[in-house]
């Protein structure tokens, strides 16, 4: 979905065949799918939680969480942000001065969220900007649930402990916007990077994102209540919740496309969340609408979107750059230009992604569970 928003961002909207301004408007949305990956992270994190709280098994091990995310995400993050500094210095003349490289080393140490003169670690790969305030959650995620199993808060009663976790975080949020303003000089995304992260915060920041991601957490409890039904209910809502994502998209189309929600909170808040989450309950316990959406296109997208994610858009850049006419949309023939310019640019996107994972991001992990055996045979033979 954030491939397909910047590539629709690319398009001369004056060259769009009439037939085709409806999708071109609903793809210019596709930025709405960075809710839709914070509460699968909130999801996917959460549930081992969950399922020892309701064991009343010990709190998951936090040294074994931490590399685990550690693995997964910094081998590719650390690459992209280095090569996209390299090519924005060489290829794009952006300056290496104090500006630059404090925001490269902000991005580097994952704080690059907490301001907006760092929030965008490099000049020409924008959605790096989003890794900051998925590592804060990261880190938000088990402080918050072990406050459950400090006061060993189990079952359905724990899901409502939850609720009260997410007000303290709209809370939190909302006292961020109101004591932390943004000056105006220099604000929007006509001066650039900069001016844009001053036109996003302080709606957006690290709390306001948790928020998205607790409520991928909530799901997750839910889910572990109700893993082991099956029922075709399941598929109703599974299939209704699907729907609501797409509907949610298309009701915010011609606005902005932060989409601001609730307490200023960006892409839909609550209600864009809240339906990934109902997807994310329902589907596993359908009678087939979770075997059609888990197909084996789905799976391999899933495997390989973290490497699309965090190369597509250097992608997309040097390709406007160095192979013209790609992305000249403004020009006689732009709607062609677009069609062929932007397949080119899923394909080089995939296949980076592809390498990646394969190349880098798999053998990081599997290096990062042969530390986790080994420090569990290690007691065992003691």
């Amino acid at each position: 979905m954030v491939l397909l928003h910047h590539l629709a961002f690319r398009m001369d909207m004056r060259n769009v065949p009439a037939a085709a301004e409806p999708l071109m408007q609903f793809l210019v949305m596709g930025s709405f799918g960075v809710s839709i990956f914070f509460v699968l992270s909130g999801f996917l994190l959460a549930r081992p939680f969950w399922v020892a709280l309701d064991r009343s098994e010990p709190m998951p091990s936090l040294r074994i969480y931490a590399l685990r995310r550690a693995a997964r995400i910094l081998p590719g993050f650390w690459l992209a942000l280095v090569v996209s500094l390299v090519f924005s210095i060489t290829i794009s003349g952006s300056p290496l001065d104090g500006e630059h490289i404090t925001r490269f080393f902000a991005g580097f140490f994952l704080v690059s969220d907490w301001h907006w003169l760092t929030l965008f670690p490099v000049d020409n790969n924008g959605p790096l900007w989003s890794i900051g305030f998925e590592v804060t959650s990261y880190l938000l995620l088990p402080c918050c649930l072990a406050l459950l199993f400090a006061f060993q808060v189990r079952g359905w009663p724990a899901r409502f402990a939850w609720l009260c976790v997410i007000a303290a975080i709209l809370l939190m949020h909302w006292l961020v916007v109101q004591w932390a303003p943004i000056d105006e000089v220099e604000r929007g995304w006509e001066h650039g990077l900069v001016g844009g992260a001053k036109a996003w915060m302080p709606r957006f920041n690290p709390i306001g994102f948790f928020a998205i991601f607790a409520l991928g957490a909530l799901a997750a409890g839910v889910q572990v209540r109700v893993a082991g039904l099956r029922h075709w209910v399941f598929d109703l809502l599974g299939l209704a919740a699907i729907c609501a994502i797409a509907w949610l998209i298309a009701a915010h189309m011609g606005g902005l496309t932060e989409g601001f929600g609730c307490l200023g909170i960006p892409y839909g808040y609550p209600w864009m969340p809240l339906a990934t989450g109902l997807a994310l309950v329902a589907l596993p316990s359908s009678i087939m609408a979770g075997r059609i959406v888990d197909n084996r296109v789905a799976r391999y997208v899933a495997q390989i979107s973290f490497g699309i994610y965090i190369w597509h858009f250097l992608v997309i850049g040097l390709m406007a750059r160095l192979l013209p006419p790609s992305f000249k949309t403004g020009d006689e023939g732009g709607w062609t230009i677009w069609l062929w310019s932007s397949a080119a640019a899923i394909a080089l996107s995939v296949a980076i992604a592809t390498l990646s994972f394969h190349l880098l991001e798999q053998p990081a992990v599997r290096w990062a569970r042969g530390l986790e055996d080994r420090r569990r045979v290690a007691p065992a033979l003691a």
